[in-house]
């Protein structure tokens, strides 16, 4: 049972624990992984707002492209590009005004006298279209040979050593643009937000510390050019320049048939903004729990999807830049309830570890079930090999006097009468006894089969008592027993079967008969109950050693004995006490012990009344 008991621990409940420890310390990274997957479903949501915006960019591009044919590309050059600055707003209101040169630099419209806003417009871009300055611009030219931006890891690695950059990871310009080429990249920036579900530390800043600057850099790197160099052989394009810390957005297209002229505008940005508040709409199975919005290039919202909403704008849950048409400005992502996240989490530890304390509690449950059915088994195991012991020995002790007294009258070497009429009632007694005993073994077999059958009728409980008691008295006074029976006068009617009632009894009688020790006295009684159901009591009394204490259920139990055959000298099969409270509860009744008060034991059948014996009484 030990060896049972301790591969048990260590096939199964060791496995198990160690395996509830790693669950537990999976549990610690819940919160992790459920921001991870935040973080990449409203990281995809962010990089599909931002392309919805690039292409609604570059489908304005073409509109302006088509404006642009058709207003001056069937007309005559000069006339139409003295006209074009005035013209082109009222075709395509995304212009503030327009604008064209020639590829030599010389500016056709508009002119000075055109206005302030021409005034303006000539003041902060005639040196650059002119070719005469370069710019820092951000350019969207698909196709450019011209002009190649130098990638941002490689930009990183040269700052240490090229004193042309040893300013750009903080922002600044190169300190000798005479010496560098004049399309060199001039300068990496900080993104101006800083996404917190890249940290997976908190939700929205807290108990963490912003990352490194080099962790932050913008992808977008802006170079120093002159516009003929970045146009190159392209036929249209788009601009960004920061101009007084103001974004211009200036979009270009080369004429189909005279390709020497490039017309352009410059856009209101308001109104670009404004034609783009369809596309900041969160998926409505998103909408209660971010807000999506469009930020500019100094983290300010300049659209929402949800009107009214107020958040560390600088420091959203996932954001992603829009491109070089809009430089730094960033399509945002904020949730709605920051603490949603954390409370999900502690949830789903709490589901989590509950049900790993129950499937651990579980296993250890179905494994001390396990061990005591193990144990069980095992002791009905060594029962059954005391019960063919016992069995045995019950079988070989009549049959061995039955077939010695047998002999002996046989071959005649008993003369005297009563010496005979002695044998010939020893064989008739342990012949009985082996009948009882066989009875019992096919009883047993034929209950625990299911094969047990009863024929259930009106029978009289006094007179199958008083008859049992009749047919066992001789064998009980003929051992020295003083059999005592108090019985009423009166029938007594139960319903049930006769001879199974009869069983029931010698198999008491019988009980009382081998642990009835030095004193043999037994005795039947019989009374009607009527607290608190009518029933019937038959109680078997004997003076013998008794039950011992704890064992008052057990001995009921198949092939328990509550004292060993062999080693105390009394006969049985401990099937006999078994027998009897199955008869009894199939009869609706029952069989228990009690002790006697004085010594000895009490053995108690109680039968149930049927409703009519019960109203005559």
């Amino acid at each position: 049972m030990r060896k049972v008991a301790l591969v048990l621990v260590v096939a199964v409940f060791v496995p198990s624990l160690a395996l509830a420890w790693l669950a537990i310390r999976s549990l610690q990274d819940q919160q992790f992984l459920l921001e991870r997957q935040q973080v990449l479903l409203y990281q995809h949501v962010t990089d599909t707002l931002a392309k919805a915006v690039a292409d609604r960019l570059a489908q304005e591009q073409q509109e302006f492209s088509a404006a642009t044919e058709s207003l001056v590309g069937t007309n005559d050059a000069s006339v139409a590009a003295a006209q074009f600055d005035r013209q082109l707003p009222a075709r395509w209101p995304l212009a503030d005004l327009g604008f064209g040169v020639t590829l030599a630099g010389n500016i056709t419209c508009p002119l000075p006298s055109a206005g302030l806003a021409a005034q303006r417009f000539l003041l902060d871009n005639s040196g650059f279209l002119g070719n005469r300055e370069t710019c820092e611009v951000y350019w969207n030219a698909s196709n450019s040979k011209t002009v190649t931006a130098t990638p941002l890891n490689i930009l990183l690695a040269n700052q240490a050593q090229s004193p042309l950059l040893k300013t750009a990871a903080n922002g600044g310009t190169v300190t000798d643009n005479a010496a560098a080429p004049n399309y060199l990249p001039t300068k990496v920036q900080i993104r101006t937000v800083t996404p917190q579900g890249g940290n997976y530390g908190g939700i929205g800043g807290v108990g963490q510390s912003a990352p490194p600057p080099e962790n932050n850099l913008s992808k977008i790197v802006p170079a120093e050019a002159e516009f003929r160099q970045l146009i190159g052989d392209e036929t249209d394009g788009m601009l960004a320049r920061f101009l007084q810390n103001k974004l211009r957005l200036l979009f270009w297209h080369r004429l189909n048939q005279q390709p020497d002229l490039i017309f352009g505008a410059e856009l209101n940005l308001a109104r670009v903004v404004d034609s783009m508040r369809d596309l900041v709409q969160a998926d409505p199975a998103l909408h209660g729990d971010i807000c999506l919005a469009l930020l500019d290039d100094h983290a300010k919202p300049v659209l929402l999807s949800r009107p009214g909403f107020s958040g560390a704008w600088k420091t959203p849950f996932a954001a992603t830049e829009i491109g070089e048409a809009l430089p730094h400005w960033e399509a945002a992502a904020y949730l709605v309830d920051p603490a949603q996240l954390t409370r999900t989490a502690c949830t789903v530890e709490a589901t989590l570890g509950v049900l790993i304390a129950v499937l651990v509690l579980a296993i250890g449950m179905g494994s001390l079930l396990i061990v005591r059915s193990l144990r069980a088994e095992l002791t009905l195991a060594r029962q059954k090999t005391d019960f063919v012991s016992n069995v045995s020995h019950e079988l070989k002790t009549p049959l061995t006097s039955i077939r010695m007294f047998s002999e002996m009258l046989a071959e005649g070497r008993v003369r005297d009468a009563d010496k005979q009429r002695s044998y010939l009632n020893i064989i008739t007694a342990e012949a009985a006894r082996l009948t009882r005993l066989i009875n019992n073994v096919l009883d047993f077999s034929r209950m625990e089969s299911g094969e047990k059958q009863y024929h259930f009728q009106p029978c009289d409980l006094t007179g199958v008592v008083r008859t049992t008691a009749q047919s066992f008295r001789p064998h009980l006074e003929a051992n020295g027993f003083t059999f005592t029976c108090d019985l009423p006068d009166l029938a007594i009617t139960v319903r049930g079967d006769a001879d199974a009632l009869a069983q029931v009894l010698v198999n008491l009688l019988s009980n009382a008969e081998k642990y009835s020790g030095g004193r043999k006295e037994i005795t039947l009684e019989m009374a009607r109950r009527g607290s608190p159901l009518p029933m019937v009591e038959v109680r078997v009394l004997d003076r013998g050693s008794g039950v011992p204490p704890g064992s008052e259920e057990k001995i009921f139990e198949k092939f328990y004995r509550a004292h060993d055959s062999l080693s105390s000298g009394i006969p049985g099969s401990g099937l006999g006490l078994t027998l009897a409270r199955q008869i009894a509860r199939a009869h609706g009744g029952e069989v228990t012990c009690e002790a006697r008060p004085g010594g000895g034991s009490a053995f108690i059948l109680r039968l149930p009344l049927p409703p009519a014996t019960a109203t005559t009484a």
